[in-house]
């Protein structure tokens, strides 16, 4: 996939599921769900219980949908998500060895990074957006509206902290896209096994980030 077509899909999508879960089960469950609601770019988290397994899958299963992993810590987990066919790559740190690697691979790949040294770094080292994390405890909304002037040519992924209540704010402050987590699905939810409740849920999401 060349950069245009990555951020293509970002602009047209808006928002990333990040779902990470201790059984592969729950984590199939927890994709279609989100798939259901209409979130079409869903990240399965490489810690998660057979993740290999479950991204071929939903590869699959979801052709409809972009799936990549996300907390990639080495080059051999990089190399590994490569292998078995990840569209995209989430680190949540900035390493330039494996940015290169990704790049060579022609897979894009979202470093984390948090300050503006760090975000310029990323960026120009191959970076084919840059994740902000964990955006809560840098001030938020504002913070990445604080970027735009400096910074307003690189496409920031806010996560760790982005809310079903807050994520339009994101994208109305420059966000190209956003990623949500544990705030996709509610513990009473999934305890529940309540799949049609969280794609309703995410349904709503989709349609005031469509807006």
């Amino acid at each position: 996939m060349i950069q245009d077509d990555w951020l293509n899909i970002l602009r047209k999508n808006r928002v990333i599921a990040v779902i990470r879960a201790s059984k592969m089960e729950q984590a199939w469950q927890m994709a279609n769900a989100v798939a259901a609601g209409g979130i079409r770019i869903i990240e399965i988290t490489w810690n998660t219980h057979q993740a290999e397994k479950l991204i071929t899958l939903l590869r699959s299963k979801l052709p409809n949908c972009t799936i990549g992993t996300g907390t990639l810590l080495t080059l051999e987990e990089l190399q590994k998500a490569v292998k078995v066919g990840c569209q995209f790559l989430f680190t949540p740190h900035t390493n330039y060895t494996m940015i290169q690697r990704a790049k060579i691979a022609a897979v894009p790949i979202i470093p984390g990074a948090l300050s503006p040294t760090e975000i310029v770094t990323a960026w120009q080292a191959g970076a084919s957006s840059v994740k902000i994390y964990p955006i809560s405890t840098v001030g938020g909304v504002n913070y990445i509206k604080s970027l735009q002037g400096p910074l307003g040519g690189i496409p920031l992924i806010p996560t760790g902290g982005v809310t079903l209540e807050n994520a339009q704010g994101f994208i109305k402050a420059g966000a190209i896209a956003v990623g949500l987590s544990g705030k996709l699905f509610p513990k009473k939810l999934i305890i529940a096994q309540d799949w049609k409740g969280i794609a309703q849920q995410v349904k709503v999401l989709v349609e005031q980030l469509s807006e």
